[in-house]
């Protein structure tokens, strides 16, 4: 079974504070510090146990600058089989619609035939959920969303419970397919320690050029080195995936922002109850009182 799973490295919206908005209303992100998108870390771990249980290879595929090849080596610490990095200025701005585009592209065109594509229910920074049900579309295959867990692969089809909330489904799906994946599927594994011994020479091609030129040594020689030990991220850019550029970064992206606005809560008819007893007895009598509940 091939298993290609799709990772975004992201901001941490935890700590967003108006030290990192800029004047247009948008994120700073330079000003964050950089993390695994915590969705696409269950789909990950959806990927390990498919490829525990039925065998196979876990692929796994990012879309991002240079830096987002840290999640692509947490990847390979986490059990991932080999790693792909599509970076390239002309994929900058890119919007869901190009996003998509340039993913199902670079499947198509160097991972096929594949099994199973697994990506996050959504990313902490769009919020969207628009991403993998448009690879779905691009690549012409169906899609299962809110795959909460594997339930059983017979060889022809697979057997999949989705977690709809108050409610779960349990459908039939013959492969290719496109699942996504929420946070209640299951707790994704830490790095493995000898994996991180492994890896921590892992390098992308903009970290071997980089080498390259410091040692005096030629790309070609330090990449064939890291390709025989299965440290190199492979790094593909527009050209390697045969993409339209018309279809790529911001000139393939529709999608316009037609206003940003700050909002700002402010507190109104506060009321301020002692942390004592008798604080705690008035408070729960106010709720009663004015059917909060009860």
């Amino acid at each position: 079974m091939r298993i290609i799973v799709l990772v975004k490295q992201v901001p941490d919206t935890k700590n967003v504070t108006g030290e990192v908005m800029k004047a247009d209303g948008t994120v700073n992100r330079g000003a964050l510090a950089a993390i695994f998108n915590p969705e696409d870390l269950n789909a990950l771990e959806m990927g390990l146990e498919m490829k525990e249980r039925f065998g196979g290879e876990v692929i796994v595929l990012t879309m991002g600058p240079p830096r987002a090849a840290d999640i692509l080596k947490d990847s390979l610490c986490r059990g991932a089989d080999r790693v792909i990095l599509l970076s390239d200025r002309r994929f900058a701005a890119s919007d869901t619609l190009a996003t998509s585009y340039t993913i199902a592209q670079a499947i198509t065109t160097h991972l096929a035939p594949y099994d199973v594509v697994l990506c996050g229910r959504q990313a902490i920074d769009g919020d969207t959920a628009q991403v993998g049900p448009q690879a779905a579309d691009k690549l012409g295959i169906a899609q299962v969303t809110y795959a909460d867990k594997i339930l059983s692969f017979d060889g022809a089809k697979l057997t999949i419970r989705r977690d709809l909330g108050r409610a779960q489904e349990v459908v039939e799906v013959a492969p290719p397919v496109l699942l996504t994946v929420p946070k209640s599927a299951n707790s994704p594994r830490w790095p493995n320690a000898r994996l991180l011994l492994k890896y921590r020479r892992a390098r992308s091609a903009f970290e071997v050029e980089a080498e390259a030129k410091a040692q005096g040594r030629t790309v070609d020689e330090l990449v064939g080195g890291l390709r025989q030990r299965g440290l190199f991220v492979e790094t593909w850019g527009a050209e390697d995936i045969g993409a339209d550029l018309a279809r790529i970064g911001i000139s393939g992206s529709p999608t316009k922002v037609k206003k940003v606005e700050n909002v700002i809560l402010t507190g109104a008819n506060l009321k301020l109850f002692p942390a004592d007893d008798s604080g705690v007895r008035d408070l729960i009598n106010e709720l009663i009182d004015e059917r909060t509940f009860g």
